[in-house]
């Protein structure tokens, strides 16, 4: 199996930024939750995706792991809250590995590079999200985090298809 090359605070170019914004449209079209519903496409996507990006290089940083080919295979970004009073911590938000990369532990090591990183920074914890219904708590749970909450129905995804928002957290 190759290793991924993991990079915190890369220099987004508009080829990195056009690559992460076509992995994210990717992974939602492939069943991913990571707040869009498919189908879409890059330019759906794109708005939502810069206006995040732009956030990254202060308190945010963007996390990518870098396949063999030098090739966006997954990441996150590590998000401040905003308040001082939670400096110590961070959202994952935006968690993802490419389709054609699930199923070789890519996710496992991209949140122990998530833990690196957050050590590296000083951080006590990560915190995250899921939508239910997904199944991802249980990886997550193997992963370290632990469920401390949940809104039901807070997430519709149609009409008549709500799901819960599930809060994990794990201490570093």
């Amino acid at each position: 199996m190759a290793e991924l090359r993991f990079v915190v605070s890369p220099e987004l170019t508009t080829e990195l930024t056009d690559e992460l914004i076509d992995c994210w449209a990717d992974v939602t079209n492939a069943g991913g939750a990571v707040g869009f519903v498919p189908p879409v496409t890059a330019d759906d996507i794109r708005k939502t995706a810069v206006s995040s990006f732009e956030r990254c290089g202060g308190l945010d940083h963007l996390l990518v792991g870098f396949d063999a080919e030098d090739r966006v295979a997954c990441w996150l970004i590590l998000a401040d809250s905003g308040s001082w009073l939670h400096a110590h911590w961070r959202w994952l938000l935006r968690v993802m590995v490419h389709p054609k990369h699930q199923g070789r532990g890519y996710g496992a090591d991209l949140l122990r590079a998530a833990d690196v990183a957050a050590r590296d920074l000083g951080l006590d914890a990560l915190h995250l999200t899921v939508r239910g219904g997904t199944g991802t708590e249980g990886f997550y749970a193997r992963q370290g985090y632990i469920e401390v909450g949940r809104i039901p129905r807070s997430i519709r995804l149609a009409d008549g298809d709500e799901r819960d928002s599930i809060y994990m957290v794990k201490h570093l």
